[in-house]
């Protein structure tokens, strides 16, 4: 199960050197001129957890091996790409695949950098791209509404499932129109729910807004980022404010070196700590943790998930076979200094299958194939 953000944007807003500084390799170009970017770069990003090392320390693990989540670098969208401009069909192919989408917005003034609009204007540039995002969706589901249609007209099982299509798609293309992303509409049922889901809208993914500062206004931002804060939180969407430039050089350094650099310019963690930790929320996900002396191991699942989900991210057999979960939360492994002392004070639990997994779970699972 593999967690996709694409990193998206104008073109020369700073997406691939957020993307190198992330993944702490060169493989994506940064160059100054549009579309640098054509085929998707992807990295595999360790998603910060300092529980991981904490648990690893009481159970005298040999190993860790923290949970990651994977950031696609797709190339700059233009005005029209809806419509083939710039490398838009690409775009549009490349996004459809991913599960959440990071947003790069320019809120620095550099002449030394073109932008592709002529000047400097996040909330325009927002507009620009979700509205090329709702032209796709209302395209593709006006396409699909035309073939439904033909099929409604048939007395079978078939018509009564094309006539329900026809119906959420017609509630979705005139809340496009009215310019509102697909997002914005509430499922009325889990039938509903899972037509959305399997619809691959552009406009359904959760969006995070990353506002791209000099490094001067990394530590408070500025009225640039400040208008987008706004405007996301209006949205039900999060925003974070970073510096591709600081992210970059930090990058580049060891451990000791980041955090001297860090508290120079009065900074506690890094922007990409922030667009790492808020990708994972973005996607609804969680961690738990299997400890041993071999290996400390911590596992990502969807918030909600089941205790035979968790055991299926470990090995297919152990959700077959799933017997019981050994359970101890974060808080009281950390208190009774280890898995030991927490059985010995009861504060481990036998769950069945109907249990849903929190957040810090250390989980132990028994399963028969």
């Amino acid at each position: 199960m593999g967690f996709q953000c694409g990193i998206v944007g104008l073109p020369n807003v700073g997406k691939s050197t957020l993307f190198n500084a992330l993944t702490s390799t060169a493989t994506a170009q940064a160059e100054n001129f549009p579309f640098c970017t054509i085929e998707p770069n992807v990295g595999r990003v360790l998603v910060p957890d300092d529980r991981l090392e904490k648990l690893a320390s009481l159970a005298g693990s040999k190993e860790l091996k923290p949970t990651y989540l994977e950031f696609v670098d797709i190339a700059g969208l233009v005005r029209g790409a809806s419509k083939g401009e710039g490398l838009g069909n690409q775009f549009l192919s490349h996004i459809r695949q991913v599960d959440a989408i990071v947003h790069v917005i320019r809120c620095f003034h550099n002449d030394d950098i073109t932008h592709v609009e002529g000047s400097i204007d996040p909330l325009r540039d927002v507009e620009v791209i979700e509205t090329e995002l709702m032209l796709a969706d209302l395209e593709s589901l006006s396409k699909r509404v035309v073939n439904l249609r033909k099929k409604v007209k048939a007395v079978s099982a078939e018509g009564k499932e094309a006539k329900s299509l026809m119906t959420l798609f017609e509630k979705l293309i005139k809340l496009l129109e009215e310019g509102k992303p697909a997002r914005f509409y509430s499922p009325q049922n889990e039938e509903e729910k899972k037509i959305l889901q399997e619809a691959q809208l552009l406009t359904t993914k959760p969006i995070l807004y990353a506002c791209n500062v000099s490094e001067e206004e990394v530590s408070c931002g500025n009225l640039l980022s400040n208008k987008i804060e706004e405007f996301a939180k209006k949205n039900g969407a999060k925003s974070v404010v970073v510096s591709a430039a600081i992210e970059a050089e930090v990058s580049q350094l060891d451990k000791e070196e980041q955090k001297e650099y860090l508290h120079a310019l009065n900074l506690k963690e890094t922007g990409l700590s922030k667009v790492i930790r808020q990708g994972y929320n973005l996607l609804d996900l969680q961690t738990f943790f299997t400890i041993g002396p071999n290996e400390a191991h911590a596992w990502t699942v969807k918030k909600n998930a089941t205790s035979p989900e968790a055991a299926g991210r470990i090995h297919t057999d152990f959700e077959k076979g799933f017997i019981r979960a050994e359970v101890i939360s974060y808080k009281d492994y950390l208190e009774c200094q280890g898995e030991l002392a927490a059985k010995e004070k009861g504060k481990m639990r036998l769950e069945g299958k109907e249990y849903i997994v929190k957040d810090g779970d250390i989980m132990h699972f028994r399963f028969n194939v």
